[in-house]
């Protein structure tokens, strides 16, 4: 295959149109049985006698941050805090864009109260939050594996610390799904088919760019979305609290890679890049909660193609591209290959993203402050 050869939507996707939702429904979820998945990996544990701290100083004062922001999810968040997740839903429904702004008339909708939406607010918020707690386990797997392959010792010595930052991350979301929400969800379909990918990959770098960039990226926009949007005071702080390591996460990817693409070859570029496009599509595709459709028991196609149409729904879903974008710009990857990415992610519509701030340089600015004191 010549260097101007691209594997094709069908090769990357499984599908010609990576708009398609019949068969983005139709991809069955292998995760909805017992408590033990495994995923071989067959990367390679890599030893360096080079010991020498600080040859990489981006990386260096990362780890020194990283060392003294630790926090302790048992005492540094409030747990008293009583959180009414009902009385939440249902002040919630009278600004749903759904409910208020679409005619719902001969819809799945048409005969719901404001009973039903609340139900429905109650199923999407543990539904999202399972999601972040599935999310993050694979993010502890994900950076033991780093501190495993990962050439470099400042590398080990950062990744390190974000097993530490990971581990807290599943103990709190899973503790707040346990004493202040109203259930489980298993992992979606499309973001435990990614992890698998990561997982499975046997070159440390594409363990970076799908876990670091493309998930945590997604995350820490997600987290910044939620933050700003939640009136729960407990939620809010966990998120905050979460936020500043998950902006070290991915500025410990983009500063690894920045080094290391710059010396890739024009056909390495365009694996990395056919992945991160995969990634991508992965990730939007699970924002469609599909689990939550069938749980409520309406037409999960028209329920979800009914709650696209509401402006808010395109922009938040836009939105949580706005780190990863400008983090695949900064690693040399939207334009590889003559802007093959540029150009599926204009597909996808999250190009308009690319000349914001990358994470790289941002990541000072999520250190826990004073802003923690405000709320």
């Amino acid at each position: 295959m010549s260097t101007t050869e691209m594997s094709s939507t069908e090769e990357i996707l499984g599908r010609s149109d990576a708009n398609d939702l019949d068969a983005i429904l139709a991809v069955p979820n292998p995760y909805l049985e017992g408590t033990i998945h495994t995923v071989k990996d067959h990367a390679d544990a890599i030893f360096t006698w080079d010991y020498e701290k600080g040859a990489r100083p981006a990386l260096n004062k990362l780890y020194e941050k990283a060392k003294n922001a630790q926090w302790n999810g048992e005492t540094d968040l409030d747990w008293s805090i009583d959180v009414d997740q009902e009385e939440l839903a249902k002040s919630a429904v009278t600004n749903s864009p759904i409910n208020s702004q679409l005619d719902l008339s001969g819809t799945c909708f048409e005969k719901w109260n404001d009973d039903d939406w609340a139900r429905l607010n109650v199923e999407m918020q543990n539904w999202t939050l399972s999601q972040f707690m599935h999310g993050e386990q694979g993010a502890l797997l994900c950076t033991a594996k780093i501190v495993e392959t990962v050439p470099w010792i400042d590398a080990k010595y950062y990744a390190a610390t974000q097993v530490m930052d990971e581990a807290r991350h599943v103990e709190v979301f899973a503790k707040y799904l346990d004493e202040k929400l109203s259930g489980h969800y298993p992992m979606n379909t499309h973001l435990g088919l990614l992890l698998d990918d990561i997982i499975l990959d046997s070159r440390w770098d594409m363990t970076y760019l799908g876990m670091q960039i493309m998930v945590e990226g997604l995350a820490l926009a997600a987290f910044g979305f939620i933050h700003m949007m939640t009136t729960e005071p407990l939620l809010k702080q966990m998120l905050r609290y979460v936020m500043s390591d998950e902006a070290r996460h991915v500025a410990f990817g983009v500063l690894s890679l920045k080094e290391y693409y710059a010396e890739l070859t024009d056909v390495e570029l365009r694996e990395r890049q056919e992945f991160a496009f995969e990634a991508a599509v992965r990730m939007r595709d699970r924002l469609l909660q599909q689990e939550v459709w069938e749980r409520v028991g309406v037409p999960v196609k028209e329920a979800i193609q009914l709650t696209k149409m509401t402006p808010e729904s395109e922009i938040f879903n836009q939105m949580l591209f706005s780190k990863i974008v400008p983090n695949c710009k900064k690693l040399g990857l939207l334009d590889a290959s003559g802007g093959w990415l540029r150009q599926r992610f204009g597909e996808i519509g999250v190009i308009q993203f690319e000349d914001w701030v990358d994470t790289g340089e941002e990541y000072e600015s999520f250190a826990l402050g004073q802003d923690l004191q405000a709320g």
